[in-house]
């Protein structure tokens, strides 16, 4: 054997550096080929990351992906019953407008993230590489199961909300027709098949399908909107602004109105979805803080506008509230129209838009999987994280199944589903947390922040802090239940759920922890 030298040693370090250069090399030149830009090669090769899909998703396309997944009007429309319940009218206004600007310090904080760390994986990359060294590992795992589970009972949930809207047009155009369970159950069964097609079969001209849906979006928000406005008759302003409801008997209208939060922060959650395509954007680091931004402005105001106009054209509310049609907005319709063919029309544009929405969900949900399985996050990790035809195939096969699993629940109760799919918000909302929370720990103990090309600057800290405050309020009321006194049956059992999920996702982390290192130990390898 012969003695190492200092020559050997030095030759053996440039052979080290000269196998990583080429290494890297090849990622950019991947990365490029793929039709991305030199930026998207610089942050793919310091993450660590291979360049897995094609960059088929430019501006306009990732902008309509990620205004259809929000669909902040469209939402408002199926959750305002809750805020109207409570809160009132005056309630459900006043609560959106404190959530948005609220929310919105949450997005804008996970805008600059994005800048600094174009990844599918999201909350927990920006974790791992953020957090506190001694915690990096545990705490980006616990996100990981957060996210990949927020995802995939959102999923779940969206194909739901438009099978039971569906019904809804079946029991306006039929009086005769018993909604039964099992109807809205296979009816989601369909959607989620129809969205796992376009995301396959049709995933190369999935950016331009989102691109197309975006004028749906925009043209049905205004088809909706004029006709609420000109045929409905309209409350008072003074009532509208000034009534509360407590629906629920909580004996405060102030608290009442807390509760009602749901319904704004449901209609403005999922600023994260373009995040988990980012290595599908071409230009990642400099187009995804753009859409975040232009997001929260373009659905925050349609949703706004939405909400007021319903406020207004409401009429009687308990009548409404108390309506056979399932959902309240398709009597708003048609005592607007005095037309069931233009009632009709209105919710089918709703439920186009619906089923789109459960397209991009299954998008997120399985590049999601894919990115925390392609961390060694999950079980049958190499199985999750296979790539075909340039698309996560099996993560989006397995998303498919797991949202098929979820939906079946409601054969046997739609309660119980309902609480499974509350798991969604209360999972994401903890995983936004965490996140702001890392980045906000870095800039109280002075620590380097990665250059990026949307900062928050010297605001930064003072917004990560309000985005925490209110984020902590909103978790906190999103696990009341609707009524002071509910009955078992319409008890939120969301804390509960979301208490087993961490203790399942720790048992296998405590199983598998020498398979998890955490992304960062991927880019201090390659840095």
């Amino acid at each position: 054997m012969e003695p190492l030298t200092k020559e050997t040693s030095t030759s053996n370090h440039r052979e080290t550096e000269n196998v990583e250069m080429e290494k890297a090399a090849e990622v950019e030149v991947t990365v490029i080929g793929k039709h991305g830009t030199e930026s998207d090669a610089r942050d793919m090769r310091r993450m660590g990351k291979p360049q897995s899909f094609q960059r088929n998703f430019a501006f306009y396309s990732t902008f309509g992906f990620s205004m259809v997944l929000m669909s902040s009007w469209e939402v408002q429309l199926a959750t305002a019953t809750f805020g109207l319940t409570n809160g009132g009218t005056a309630g459900a206004i006043y609560i959106y407008i404190a959530t948005f600007f609220g929310f919105g310090m949450a997005i804008v904080s996970m805008a600059e993230m994005a800048s600094m760390a174009p990844t599918a994986g999201g909350q927990y990359h920006w974790v791992s590489e953020f957090a506190a060294p001694g915690a990096q590992k545990f705490v980006s795992y616990m996100t990981g199961w957060l996210c990949v589970l927020g995802w995939q009972a959102g999923t779940a949930s969206g194909c739901y909300l438009a099978a039971t809207e569906i019904q809804a047009l079946f029991i306006l155009n039929n009086p005769g027709y018993v909604p039964e369970r099992w109807h809205g159950t296979l009816l989601a069964i369909a959607l989620v098949c129809v969205s796992l097609f376009i995301n396959t079969v049709l995933a190369k001209v999935l950016p331009a399908i989102q691109a197309t849906i975006l004028v749906l979006h925009v043209c049905g928000f205004i088809a909706i909107l004029v006709p609420l406005w000109v045929l409905s008759p309209h409350a008072p302003a003074g009532r509208v602004f000034t009534e509360f409801n407590d629906g629920g008997d909580w004996r405060s209208k102030g608290l009442a109105t807390l509760v009602g939060i749901l319904s704004p922060f449901v209609s403005l959650i999922g600023p994260d979805a373009a995040v988990h395509i980012s290595e599908e954007v071409r230009n990642a680091s400099k187009t995804l803080p753009r859409i975040m931004l232009a997001t929260l402005i373009g659905n925050g105001t349609f949703s706004f506008m939405m909400l007021v106009t319903l406020c207004f054209c409401i009429g009687n509310l308990e009548e409404v509230l108390a309506t056979s049609l399932g959902y309240p907005f398709v009597q708003i319709f048609y005592d607007a129209t005095q037309s069931i063919a233009g009632a009709t029309i209105m919710t089918c544009i709703l439920i186009i838009l619906a089923q789109f929405n459960v397209v991009a969900n299954l998008t997120t949900a399985s590049r999601q999987l894919f990115s925390f399985a392609r961390d060694r996050g999950t079980p049958f990790h190499t199985f999750f994280q296979r790539v075909v035809y340039d698309i996560p195939l099996n993560a989006l096969i397995t998303t498919s199944f797991f949202s098929i699993l979820l939906i079946s629940i409601s054969f046997g109760s739609t309660i119980a589903f309902n609480q499974l799919t509350a798991l969604g918000v209360t999972a994401l909302l903890a995983s936004y947390m965490i996140s702001i929370g890392s980045m906000a720990w870095r800039r109280i103990t002075s620590q380097p922040l990665l250059p990026s090309y949307f900062s928050l600057g010297k605001l930064g800290l003072p917004i990560n802090v309000g985005a925490l405050m209110f984020l902590a309020l909103a978790f906190v009321m999103i696990l009341f239940p609707p009524a002071r006194n509910p009955q078992v049956e319409s008890m939120n059992w969301s804390i509960v759920i979301f208490s087993g999920v961490l203790v399942l996702s720790l048992a296998y982390y405590l199983r598998a922890k020498g398979k998890y290192v955490g992304p960062v130990k991927l880019v201090r390898k390659e840095e």
